[in-house]
């Protein structure tokens, strides 16, 4: 089967489509400092990584291809929809792009690109004022843009896993991590007791149980 005919080596939809997530996270996240930058550098390497196998190279397809053909013997592996591994694999028989895993991965996608656009608004208007950003989503979670990011990985991962992006994605995870802990010292040297109260009622990246975090209240 040729490329044309799978649906891979259209490098130009790699492309484009690398080129149109990236602005559209840019244009949500406007990246300012070089960790900003460092972030979406990473993060904008994964979708890079994401649709090159998407639309180019189905590394992960070719990898796997004799372990998968073994145990689903009815499944062309060579062709653009088996790429939606979750679907296949759980023997999903119609259009993989109406599968539950693929529609349960816009729904991390945009949620998301809303988080971070949200929490960049807030922030914004915390730095022109040089305050804390403790409203909006900020009183759910600290660190709302790194949790952005990470679900639209995630849902990336439900709509297209590949052996890159999968080893990829804890990789980010943990240098998000470093990255907002950085962001936490810095906060404390500026903003003191002010900020050990904010933290200790609003947990860093998983929302509390307890709801939304009212500074007028504490």
């Amino acid at each position: 089967m040729s490329d044309h005919d799978s649906g891979y080596g259209l490098w130009g939809l790699v492309i484009i489509n690398s080129a149109i997530f990236i602005m559209f996270a840019f244009t949500f996240f406007k990246p300012q400092t070089s960790r900003d930058w460092r972030s979406f550098g990473a993060f904008s390497a994964f979708l890079v990584a994401l649709f090159a196998e998407m639309y180019g190279f189905p590394l992960t397809l070719y990898f796997l291809s004799g372990w998968l053909q073994s145990r689903y013997p009815n499944v062309d592996w060579f062709s653009h929809d088996a790429g939606h591994l979750l679907e296949m694999l759980f023997g999903w028989k119609t259009n993989p792009h109406f599968g539950p895993f693929h529609m349960l991965s816009f729904v991390f996608i945009a949620g998301g690109f809303w988080l971070i656009s949200s929490a960049w608004q807030v922030l914004y208007r915390a730095q022109k004022t040089n305050s804390m950003a403790t409203t909006g989503a900020y009183s759910y979670v600290r660190h709302p843009q790194y949790v952005g990011f990470i679900l639209v990985m995630f849902g990336f991962l439900l709509q297209w896993p590949t052996i890159l992006t999968l080893l990829m994605f804890p990789v980010l995870v943990w240098m998000y991590v470093r990255l907002a802990r950085d962001e936490e010292r810095e906060s404390l040297a500026a903003f003191g007791d002010q900020w050990r109260n904010y933290a200790s009622h609003v947990p860093a990246f998983v929302p509390s149980l307890a709801g939304k975090w009212n500074a007028a209240n504490r």
